[in-house]
């Protein structure tokens, strides 16, 4: 039987908004990460690279063990940030990153003008649906196209076929936005914050009610006394938790309203289709997550991109693996419109069969009595099964027994702020527990 062509295996890209997410990526088995400055990027809350000397060790260490570093430069600017942008962007273009990500025309010309030899790759934030977007963008000397979430499979693949000479990224795992390719306005209406600057509070997944309405002679709608009147007329209001009494009038269609929270992307199923269409980098959104969630989506992406480029099939333990994960619940959003109910079915067993909880971080192991020191994230107990997340491969195990940090045996560690002791293999400080549930 003749032998299918080896696959070429698309970059893993994975998000660090700290040095010790970008050492857990790395660890994990991600090709490149990609970090951005408060100022410039559409991340301002947890991002440790506004100092520049940290931004200056990420690009080293990347670099020094052989990967990428991107740098994420994708605000949608008003004039003072464009006056500003190019005295600012020297020194980190002179700490030579392997390429800026960036959304805005203006800025983008600025960059080919001042640094044309600098790589620029197009933020998901342009909105890129079409061949013909991809074309343009290549002319300008775009080196890679994020293209939009909002694309399916075969869209994609279109794209690749039409585009065969530039580089395409998609994303395949993290949050989703309620707006087209992130461009909402929901954080500035309520807290003045605007996701284009990097500041959204994440308006859409805060606890909403919907209430019925009705609208009287003068057209004003108002909370209705029966809700059947209400419904029937087709007017709601929407009321958030902390803001009673603020009314919002909403629309809604027969497909139901678009204002409340998307659940979270997960698209590893569709690794194998990705890398046999060529995409070249598969992203994994999340610099605001935590190492822990690096070094569970990297691990299990990079197993998901070595079994397509092998030719082996899809492991479906993989769903249950990123079912441990905080999540608001997955989707694989728009990449498959219509799912089989027997695949259905399957995505639900292997997710189901496989949860489990961040318990805690080992932080060291001693020698003479055979026990590793566990900082304590979420709570265990003796008899749990744990299973031990670290670069070197996986296991599992159960508790045993456990001391507490003055040697008294104990059954439970209660939770965050916490430390213990339990028995584990030697070599494993850095590791990561997780508790099946």
């Amino acid at each position: 039987m003749p032998q299918t062509a080896a696959l070429v295996p698309p970059e893993l890209l994975a998000p660090a908004g700290s040095l010790a997410m970008l050492r857990t990526a790395l660890a994990f088995g991600a090709d490149a990460v990609y970090a951005g400055q408060p100022r410039y990027s559409l991340r301002v809350r947890n991002n440790d690279f506004g100092n520049l000397q940290a931004l200056a060790s990420a690009i080293s260490e990347a670099h020094g063990a052989g990967r990428k570093l991107y740098v994420v430069s994708n605000v949608l600017p008003h004039n003072s940030k464009v006056r500003s942008y190019l005295d600012d962007m020297a020194p980190v273009v002179a700490l030579a990153p392997d390429a800026l990500i960036m959304a805005d025309p203006g800025l983008i010309d600025l960059v080919r003008e001042t640094w044309p030899e600098l790589p620029v790759h197009l933020s998901v934030q342009a909105n890129t649906v079409n061949f013909a977007g991809v074309r343009f963008w290549r002319k300008l000397g775009i080196r890679r196209i994020i293209l939009s979430r909002e694309l399916s499979l075969d869209e994609v693949a279109e794209i690749r076929q039409e585009c065969p000479d530039i580089e395409l990224e998609v994303f395949v795992h993290g949050a989703l936005c309620i707006a087209y390719s992130g461009r909402c306005l929901l954080s500035g209406y309520f807290n003045h914050r605007d996701p284009n600057q990097g500041t959204c509070t994440n308006s859409c997944r805060w606890d909403y009610k919907l209430t019925a309405g009705v609208a009287d002679a003068t057209g004003d709608v108002g909370a209705c006394r029966s809700p059947a009147a209400g419904a029937a007329d087709g007017t709601w209001l929407l009321e958030e938790k902390e803001r009673p009494g603020e009314l919002m009038p909403i629309d809604e269609d027969e497909h139901g309203t678009y204002i409340m929270n998307s659940k979270d992307l997960r698209a590893v199923e569709h690794v194998r289709r990705l890398t046999e269409i060529g995409v070249d980098s598969l992203k994994i959104e999340g610099r605001t997550k935590s190492p822990y969630y690096v070094a569970r989506t990297v691990q299990v992406y990079r197993r998901a991109i070595d079994d397509a480029a092998a030719g082996r099939p899809f492991d479906p333990r993989l769903l249950g693996e990123l079912e441990g994960l905080a999540n608001r619940g997955y989707t694989d959003g728009f990449y498959q419109r219509h799912h089989e109910h027997e695949r259905q079915n399957y995505l639900r067993g292997h997710s189901q069969s496989g949860r489990s909880l961040y318990v805690g971080d080992v932080l060291d192991w001693d020698a003479e009595r055979l026990l590793a020191l566990i900082d304590v994230k979420n709570r265990f107990s003796v008899g749990d099964r744990l299973e031990i997340i670290h670069p070197t491969g996986n296991r599992e195990l159960s508790v045993e027994r456990m001391q507490s940090l003055l040697g008294a045996d104990i059954r439970v560690a209660p939770g965050n702020g916490h430390r213990v002791w339990i028995p584990l293999p030697a070599g494993l400080p850095g590791a990561m527990l997780a508790r099946f549930l």
